[in-house]
């Protein structure tokens, strides 16, 4: 009996921090450094998307053929489905960092597990999309005799596995977290 109990303080304190204020503090401030720089990333993408924007000189006022218009992304007509999928990825990922951004500067107290959830979540969604978007953008870009071969394939195959890991690493987390709670509870 002693020993699992030994055994169940020490799994519970795996999930404790002993200056959990300190803690809180350098966390906000990595996670807000990590959501600006995906924030300024997926906006760069946006405008910058790969494959480039058409480019006109400045004689060419009103160009506009009838595939594309000056200023508009090259690859959006070049291979629509793939930027449409890149640019759908992005906006996710921008509009997730964003979120994670304002939850942090609005000074709501991150010291309760509702608001830790949901930086948590934020974060997991934002690097999730950004996985995805590089895996469109490295599509977009790579010619289809490279794309199609063994080695274009290992991008996709390397993109699910980390979107598996996240999620087993989530769902371990989560079932080990509860249990120690529920035990911690019973043996009280």
């Amino acid at each position: 009996m002693s020993r699992n109990r030994t055994l169940l303080e020490s799994a519970g304190e795996w999930f404790e921090y002993n200056d959990k204020g300190k803690w809180l503090n350098e966390m906000k401030g990595s996670i807000s450094l990590i959501a600006q720089i995906i924030v300024t990333m997926t906006f760069s993408l946006a405008t910058n998307p790969p494959g480039g924007v058409v480019q006109v000189g400045l004689s060419d006022k009103a160009f506009c053929s009838g595939l594309v218009c000056a200023g508009e992304a090259v690859m959006a007509t070049v291979n629509h489905n793939k930027y449409l999928g890149f640019m759908i990825c992005n906006t996710i990922c921008f509009i997730a960092s964003i979120s994670v951004c304002l939850l942090l500067v609005s000074g709501i107290q991150i010291n309760n597990s509702f608001s830790i959830w949901l930086l948590s979540t934020g974060m997991c969604v934002s690097l999730t999309s950004l996985a995805l978007t590089y895996l469109f953008a490295a599509s977009m870009v790579t010619p289809n005799s490279i794309w199609n071969s063994i080695a274009g394939n290992a991008f996709g195959v390397v993109v699910i596995v980390w979107v598996a890991f996240v999620v087993i690493v989530i769902a371990i987390y989560l079932i080990v977290r509860f249990f120690v709670r529920s035990l911690n509870k019973c043996a009280k």
